[in-house]
């Protein structure tokens, strides 16, 4: 048995891919961060994105308290928060390697945080590459994959949980996926559940060409046409664009053609879609 509660993401209003999942055995909380675009259309975060923030912050550290697990993929602060190392008080924890496949950034923001942690959790662990088996549940990290389309921002682990003949694949922030190792993963794992951070379209021509977009358009058929998927979540990055359903119009017919849901993360808990982020501009209007 699998059961997957998304806690925090774009679509919710805040930066993060917060995820819980609940097996016969464990509870697991991947990536308990969130944070706002300090910046966006020159504007600062609207008092409704700050309220957001600290809503879903609340119930990150209320499921974090409830979790056997708790895994940070890589060092972004939307990701984790070195600031409440109490939220690992006692917990397993696996984490993106600290100083392997990392850049200068991450590096110093993981040093940072693993020394906040100290004699904090019941284990520390390095994840990429691993598998570690909990009872009848099997959480498996690929190796270190790009944190986008190259190695500038740094790298991250994906994350598959298995229980019960049931399996999630979370992407982390692969901004895609454009890149084959970061595809090849998910569909080798096979999973009935994607959780991935799609293409950066609101920075397309800017941060994000127009190749990684089809990359990831192709990619992401892929998954659709070589997996037994029937929801894949598409989110994070993504969902900072107004014309998010556009960019991927081929995925979607994609997935139509083969009954598998594309959809967000609200929509997958069966709320309403709240782009605060992309919808700043009249937020202050």
């Amino acid at each position: 048995m699998l059961n997957v509660k998304p806690l925090a993401f774009d679509s919710f209003g805040v930066r993060s891919m917060a995820t819980f999942v609940e097996t016969d055995d464990l509870a697991v909380l991947i990536d308990p961060g969130v944070s706002l675009a300090p910046s966006r259309y020159s504007l600062p975060p609207h008092p409704i994105e700050e309220q957001r923030m600290s809503e879903r912050w609340a119930d990150i550290k209320e499921h974090a308290a409830r979790s056997d697990v708790l895994i940070v993929t890589h060092y972004h602060y939307d990701h984790h928060d070195p600031d409440e190392p109490e939220l690992y008080e006692g917990k397993i924890v696996y984490v993106k390697h600290p100083k392997e496949k990392i850049n200068r950034s991450q590096a110093g923001r993981a040093a940072y945080f693993l020394d906040k942690l100290a004699g904090i959790p019941a284990s520390v662990e390095i994840a990429d590459g691993k598998e570690f088996k909990h009872g009848s549940t099997l959480i498996k990290f690929s190796p270190s994959v790009y944190h986008g389309t190259n190695p500038k921002l740094g790298y991250v682990v994906e994350v598959s949980i298995a229980c019960g003949g049931e399996k999630v694949v979370f992407t982390s922030d692969v901004e895609g996926p454009s890149v084959a190792e970061q595809a090849e993963f998910i569909i080798q794992e096979n999973p009935d559940l994607v959780i991935v951070d799609g293409p950066m379209t609101y920075m397309l021509g800017f941060r994000y060409s127009m190749k990684s977009l089809a990359l990831s358009i192709e990619n992401m058929n892929r998954i659709i046409k070589e997996t037994s998927v029937n929801s894949i979540i598409v989110e994070h990055h993504f969902m900072r664009d107004l014309k998010y359903k556009e960019r991927i119009a081929e995925v979607y017919d994609c997935a139509a053609e083969r009954d598998v849901k594309v959809i967000t993360a609200a929509e997958y808990l069966g709320r309403s879609i709240e782009m605060l982020e992309a919808r700043r501009r009249e937020l202050y209007q």
